[in-house]
């Protein structure tokens, strides 16, 4: 999965982390940068196919809540405020995407 937010200066920042889990509501996102609360993220997650039965990804729109460290697992947790769920195009590169709303 890949996780993008602004720095304080205003620039655009992305890492890539691992879903821990993932509710209707929010998610676990391990993850090696640390966050402060409230910042706003947008996460792209590529659904395993093995379950969706077609590629999908996931797209949110959110805010970091929590950050966590338990032994060697370290993340944070978001809650989701907008989403939306679309077909993986063959040959997509993963390039940015706006979430919109799909509640």
């Amino acid at each position: 999965m890949e996780i993008r937010w602004k720095s304080k200066a205003g620039s655009l920042r992305h890492a890539m982390g691992k879903t821990g889990n993932i509710s209707g509501s929010g998610l676990f996102i391990e993850i090696a940068t640390k966050l402060h609360t409230a910042t706003s993220v947008m996460i792209r997650v590529k659904l395993p196919s093995e379950v969706t039965k077609t590629p999908l990804e996931l797209l949110c729109q959110g805010r970091v809540v929590r950050w966590n460290k338990q032994g060697p697992v370290q993340g944070l947790g978001a809650v989701i405020d907008e989403y939306e769920l679309r077909p993986v195009k063959q040959g997509a590169s993963g390039g940015k995407a706006t979430p919109k709303a799909a509640n």
